[in-house]
C-alpha cells in the first residue's frame, strides 16, 4: 500500500491504468482476506501434510488474476505449519520468471513449489484449470482477451470462492 499512496504500481512500467488496476486489486485482496473459507476437506488435507514446502509466488500488484489468487494461496499457507509463502515480483526476477513461462509467456501469478532444500517440486498457475479453460475457449472463439472475458472471469472467481484453487494446490502438496 506504500506504492499506492504514491500513486504507483509495482514494476518498472508506471501508468494510470496500472495504478488503477492496483487500487482495484488491493480492494479485491482485502475482501478475499476477510471472506475466504477453508472447506473441511481442505482443512483435513492440510492437517495431514508431513513435508515442508515453500510457496514462491511470482506476481505483480496490477495483475487481476493475482488479486484473486494470491489471497487464496496465502490462506492455504497460513493454515499449515508445513507451508511457507514467499512473494517476489516478476519484473524484478526476470531470470526466475524465464524458467517458468506459460506457453512462452510471462503469465502471472506463477507459484513455484520448493522442498526443504529449495529444490523445485512443482509449479502452478497462472490460473486454476477451469478458469484457464474459460479464457482459452474465449480467446479461440473471439481472438482476443477483452473486457467481456475479464468480466466473465471475475464472475467465475466470485462464484468459485477459491475452492478450485485450493483443490489444485492440495493435489500439488499432498503426499
Amino acid at each position: 500500500t506504500d506504492l499506492l499512496n504514491e500513486n504507483k504500481s509495482t514494476g518498472p512500467n508506471q501508468s494510470e491504468d496500472l495504478f488503477q488496476y492496483s487500487l482495484l486489486n488491493n480492494k479485491r485482496m482485502t475482501r478475499l482476506d476477510k471472506t475466504l473459507k477453508t472447506p473441511e476437506s481442505i482443512s483435513e488435507k492440510l492437517d495431514t501434510l508431513s513435508q515442508k514446502r515453500t510457496f514462491l509466488l511470482l506476481t505483480e500488484g496490477w495483475c487481476g488474476d493475482a488479486a484473486q489468487l494470491a489471497p487464496i494461496i496465502n490462506h492455504v499457507a497460513e493454515r499449515s505449519d508445513k507451508l511457507e509463502l514467499k512473494i517476489v515480483l516478476r519484473d524484478e526476477n526476470e531470470d526466475l520468471m524465464n524458467h517458468f513461462l506459460t506457453n512462452g509467456g510471462k503469465a502471472i501469478p506463477k507459484l513455484i513449489i520448493l522442498d526443504g532444500e529449495n529444490n523445485v517440486v512443482d509449479s502452478w498457475g497462472p490460473r486454476p484449470s477451469a478458469a484457464a479453460k474459460l479464457v482459452s475457449d474465449y480467446k479461440k472463439e473471439h481472438g482476443v482477451i477483452d473486457a467481456e472475458i475479464k468480466k466473465n472471469l471475475q464472475m467465475w472467481y466470485n462464484k468459485d470462492k477459491g475452492v478450485s484453487t485450493m483443490d489444485e494446490l492440495m493435489k500439488l502438496v499432498s503426499e
